[in-house]
């Protein structure tokens, strides 16, 4: 490695561990100096501290470095326990922080950079998000943590053995692709389930209805639309909240659609972006005529059930079968029309089959989720005015109607 590299591998390392030290120091603020164990220079001086010893040992042996792990994770265990031993607390995770950021800095002058600046970026966020995850323990239900745990036990144990080819005769279904997006699905489902069951104080009904609309936008129109009714002095903060999810709702199909096919984004993205774009400002111009208003309690099932999962499924199987069937009895546009009616109740499974479907041109695939997105924008718009009223409904309808145009009418130029 020329000196160049070895410089700039070095800059990386010294980087994480000053990146993990400010967030342990920034925890530790409020302590006196010479009170806290370890801060910003000790974990920084620790990655460096690592990335020396790394780049040492082609020339000494891996033994320095491994020793080098035992004294930092031995002097750290010792001034931990007699800090905690003054406090009355008890805690590990100062030594476990210290022990990645020697190792990140090892690895970074030995492995892969790219990875090592993710770990990195990944070990902070774990450990900033200390009091959000303890708040999701103290309130995830039994129930909730053993479907999502069922789940994986599933998937991890089912993929591996599910077969990865078709199995009927029109080459429609493989059973490892179909429970692959059925766990997508409840995946993203999932975490705007959680979101939605953490979600309290005055911003709950704009986090809730955004959150909310990962797992079901029609189920947040719904309860949105039944909260405006009945206070019918100021519909404006529910008909915000509302907006904000139907523009959360498409970005959601935009990122399934990226992950299942990638190809399809370029096409898929200024479209998507400009009905986002549409919704965002009615939201704000909402939010600018209102006030705030009183937080709706959207109630989802836990979409990490297993009969909801499988009937997810089994609808998305169907879905994949019809796509397949049309295209192969009508051609490329018989797809269109399938995607128009079921958009009118669900656009997750049309919009996997149709991504999925590599074998459909990239344009009649974009028009096909379109659609589908549009036939659900109408949906949600008909419950807008029939549940919530004129009031409420109006301003939905022109940012529906406008999101919808705004999408069509980018589509058609490019």
């Amino acid at each position: 490695m020329d000196t160049s590299e070895l410089l700039q591998r070095f800059g990386i390392a010294v980087a994480l561990g000053l990146l993990i030290g400010i967030e342990r120091g920034w925890k530790e603020r409020a302590r006196a100096a010479g009170a806290r164990v370890a801060g910003i220079r000790t974990y920084t001086l620790i990655a460096l501290l690592g990335a020396m010893w790394a780049a040492l040992s082609p020339d000494v042996g891996a033994g320095p470095l491994v020793v080098g792990a035992l004294v930092v994770g031995g002097g750290l265990t010792w001034f931990h326990w007699r800090s905690q031993e003054a406090q009355g607390k008890v805690s590990v995770t100062g030594v476990v922080v210290g022990l990645i950021a020697y190792a990140l800095g090892a690895y970074t002058l030995l492995g892969d950079r790219l990875a090592a600046i993710a770990i990195g970026v990944a070990v902070v966020v774990l450990l900033v998000s200390r009091e959000y995850l303890h708040g999701l323990l103290r309130k995830i239900t039994w129930p909730e943590m053993r479907s999502a745990v069922i789940l994986l036990a599933m998937t991890f144990l089912a993929l591996p053995v599910l077969p990865d080819k078709t199995v009927d005769p029109w080459g429609a279904l493989n059973p490892h692709d179909v429970w692959l997006m059925t766990v997508l699905m409840a995946a993203i489902s999932y975490a705007g389930y959680i979101v939605v069951r953490l979600e309290t104080g005055s911003s709950a009904l704009i986090h809730g209805a955004m959150a909310g609309s990962l797992v079901s936008s029609t189920m947040v129109t719904l309860v949105n639309a039944r909260l405006a009714a009945k206070a019918r002095t100021n519909n404006t903060a529910a008909a915000t909240a509302v907006a904000l999810g139907w523009a959360v709702s498409l970005a959601r199909m935009t990122v399934v659609v990226a992950v299942v096919n990638l190809a399809l984004l370029p096409k898929l993205a200024a479209p998507m972006a400009a009905a986002v774009a549409v919704l965002a400002l009615a939201a704000y111009l909402l939010h600018r005529a209102g006030g705030a208003g009183a937080a709706a309690k959207v109630e989802f099932g836990n979409p990490f059930d297993l009969p909801p999962l499988l009937g997810a499924g089994a609808l998305l199987a169907a879905i994949m079968m019809a796509v397949k069937l049309l295209n192969d009895a009508f051609g490329q546009s018989g797809v269109l029309p399938l995607a128009a009616i079921s958009g009118f109740t669900d656009v997750d499974p049309i919009t996997i089959s149709v991504a999925r479907m590599t074998a459909l041109d990239a344009k009649v695939a974009v028009q096909a989720i379109l659609l589908a997105a549009g036939a659900n924008m109408i949906t949600k718009i008909g419950i807008s005015f029939v549940i919530g009223g004129m009031r409420f409904g109006l301003p939905l309808a022109g940012a529906g109607a406008g999101a919808i145009l705004a999408a069509g009418g980018v589509a058609l130029a490019l």
